[in-house]
């Protein structure tokens, strides 16, 4: 009577002692979000790892992902005046960062101590719909901006929030959808085979997911290399009228907008570029180490978000003060907004 395979709790491998050696010898590298082989007499040398150190970075990163994100989305929900569009956008962002991070944690949590396949599923599920999230709420956050300057007599309309709320409805239910794949039946759990770098997502899943990103990240680009020409050209015609292109304000602060603009591309391409790249070229049958060595990197870009989009923001800096010391100092209630701040 043959023994029952076990449950592989781990984003990768099913043998938690790959993570070292490259998964040499076995015959199915995925990462599954720490597998345990089954039961059987080694040398004390070979005795697997309790816990895939890969998997605790993994958890550490959420951890981080989700306090940090948790003060955004409690700094917008408590204060009425961050209701704005722009705001919005941001509190969804936060709120998938904080979605993706307690994934993370949960994971872990499921994989070391439930180990069951449904659990698995479930949180796998979530960070999918969670990051995805993250993802289509940078794209609406650039589209927000590129609007806020192409039309920027009109912004403020009603018009303006109905189209944000559209987005967010938009963007919310399609990360639902990518993430009830794998709930839904699309996964590798039957068909170890058929198991992308990332266990237990298909190959053709993690390929839609992969150049749906590239997709979105191209648009992204081209959207940053427009909202770099409106403000080049709104800060040389503000210079023509001071007679001193080089020498005037607006010309520095636009300068300093547009690097503003390259590092928050520069950020995003830098985080999630390697591993969706690898996802595309590799399969199950490639070392573990390699896709946590991407999959690390990926999770850093939550991480950094709340830097770029929310903890510069003027407005928010402000409800942060207020509710950690009581009282704003001067020097960031009188810090007026510049193109930096784009």
């Amino acid at each position: 009577m043959s023994e029952e395979p076990p449950v592989s709790p781990s984003w990768l491998s099913p043998d938690p002692t790959a993570w070292a050696s490259g998964g040499g010898g076995l015959t199915d590298n995925s990462t599954s979000l720490g597998t345990f082989p089954p039961e059987e007499k080694l040398p004390p040398g070979q005795l697997p790892l309790l816990v895939n150190p890969w998997d605790i970075v993994l958890c550490s990163s959420g951890t981080l992902i989700a306090c940090e994100n948790a003060l955004v989305v409690l700094v917008i929900w408590q204060n009425p005046a961050l209701r704005a569009p722009m705001f919005l956008l941001i509190g969804s962002l936060a709120l998938a960062d904080l979605l993706a991070g307690l994934g993370l944690v949960l994971h872990f949590t499921c994989a070391y101590l439930l180990r069951s396949d449904s659990a698995q599923l479930l949180t796998v599920g979530l960070v999918v719909a969670s990051f995805s999230a993250s993802v289509f709420s940078l794209l609406a956050i650039t589209i927000d901006r590129y609007l806020s300057l192409y039309y920027a007599l009109t912004y403020n309309s009603e018009r303006t929030a109905a189209f944000t709320y559209t987005m967010l409805v938009l963007l919310w239910g399609l990360s639902l959808c990518l993430g009830l794949l794998p709930v839904t039946g699309v996964n590798c759990l039957a068909e170890e085979a058929t198991c992308s770098v990332v266990r237990p997502l298909t190959k053709n899943n993690i390929a839609v997911l992969s150049v749906s990103f590239l997709l979105l990240f191209g648009l992204m680009l081209q959207l940053y290399v427009q909202i770099c020409k409106i403000v080049m050209r709104h800060a040389h015609q503000i210079a023509l009228q001071h007679h001193f292109l080089a020498a005037t304000p607006h010309y520095v602060t636009t300068r300093k907008g547009v690097s503003t603009l390259a590092i928050i591309l520069g950020t995003f391409a830098a985080c999630w570029m390697p591993f969706t790249v690898y996802s595309l070229i590799a399969d199950y049958t490639y070392p573990p180490l390699y896709t946590y060595a991407t999959l690390v990197p990926a999770t850093y870009n939550s991480v950094i978000n709340p830097v770029i989009y929310a903890f510069r923001n003027q407005e928010i800096q402000k409800a942060l003060w207020l509710v950690c010391c009581g009282c704003v100092p001067a020097s960031v209630a009188q810090r007026a907004r510049t193109p930096s701040d784009v």
